[in-house]
Formats: structure tokens, sequence, C-alpha cells
């Protein structure tokens, strides 16, 4: 198994994370494109900032230059996997495997109020490989029954303009729900 330093030397974006934050939005891994830019979904066509611009989540319109600053707001971000690739097929097990269970330690440490996974590809290659559950049976988006220490989970469809499933209203309306449920879980 990878050490946590082999992450750390690698050539990918950072972590925004700590404590108090509401919401740590976790992409499956960072684009080529968003690591030469050096910002989380920088992709042009990906619908991300649109999505959470127009949902109210960030409570103002956003995009890639403002994903560090969102921890003022709450919002945090980090990666399944760490290491770039043009395209999620790029990934292979032993990525899952070195990067998951770093995944989960630092949402422990951080306790967000909310782990939000991008898609359910991301989420189920972390229940393989960070909770030992390789078959976790049928996943609706939405709120999970698990949670990841104190941080309960959520998982909304993947933005990425690969994923041509859902509709920009449709990531609004997921995005929103994801608002929704920040607010109920503060007491709001």
């Amino acid at each position: 198994m990878a050490e946590a330093s082999d992450v750390d030397a690698m050539e990918t974006l950072p972590d925004y994370l700590g404590a108090g934050l509401d919401i740590v939005l976790i992409g499956l891994n960072p684009s080529a494109y968003s690591m030469r830019v050096g910002r989380y979904f920088a992709n042009p066509r990906n619908r991300f900032w649109a999505a959470v611009s127009a949902s109210g989540l960030a409570g103002r319109s956003v995009g890639p230059d403002d994903d560090a600053t969102l921890m003022a707001s709450g919002i945090g971000f980090t990666d399944l996997v760490k290491r770039p690739t043009p395209q999620a097929s790029g990934l292979t097990a032993a990525d899952y495997r070195r990067d998951a269970p770093l995944l989960k330690e630092n949402i422990i440490r951080a306790q967000p109020l909310i782990a939000c996974f991008h898609g359910l590809t991301a989420y189920r290659a972390y229940l393989r490989y960070a909770e030992n559950t390789p078959n976790a049976g049928k996943i609706d988006l939405g709120r999970q029954g698990h949670s990841i220490g104190s941080s309960r989970v959520f998982v909304l469809p993947n933005p990425s303009p690969a994923n041509a499933r859902y509709s920009l209203d449709d990531l609004i309306g997921w995005y929103r729900k994801l608002a929704e449920w920040r607010e109920e879980l503060k007491g709001g």
C-alpha cells in the first residue's frame, strides 16, 4: 500500500478541508484539464459551477476561481482519487486502494456536516475500497443511510460533460436538495 507521502508528492489539486465545514464536495478524481488550470471542475464544459450558482448552494454566483474561497461559506473540496487522468476510465484498482482509505481518514478528521460524492461511481468505489463493501447493492442519488464518522453522506449526479444523462436543470435540482438538507441538519 502506498504511503500518504506518496500521495503528497503527486502533482494534484489541493484538498480544501478543515474543521467546521458544512459540506465537502468529493469528485472522482481531478481531470487533466483541472490539474493544468489548478482548479476544481475547471473544464468549461463541466456543469458544476453553473449548477451550484443557479441552485443557491454557495449563496452567490461562483466559478472555478472560487474553489478555495468557498471554505469561508462552509464548502470544501477533495477527490476520491488524487491522481489526475484525462478520463475516469484511466483510473486503476491500485488508485482506489491507495486513496479511498486516505479520503475516509480525511473526512473523519475534518468532520464536515455532509460528505457529498459526485456520482454513483465515486461512491461505489469509496464503499468498496474504504469501507470493504464490494457489493453495495442498489444505491440511489441523494441522502444515504451511511455516515463517514460523524459526517452524513449525500450523492449527486456527476456534473461531468461525459454524464449527459442529467441536464443542467436536473443538476440544479440536486444541488438545491443538498442545500436544503444542509439547512435541515443545521436546524435552519
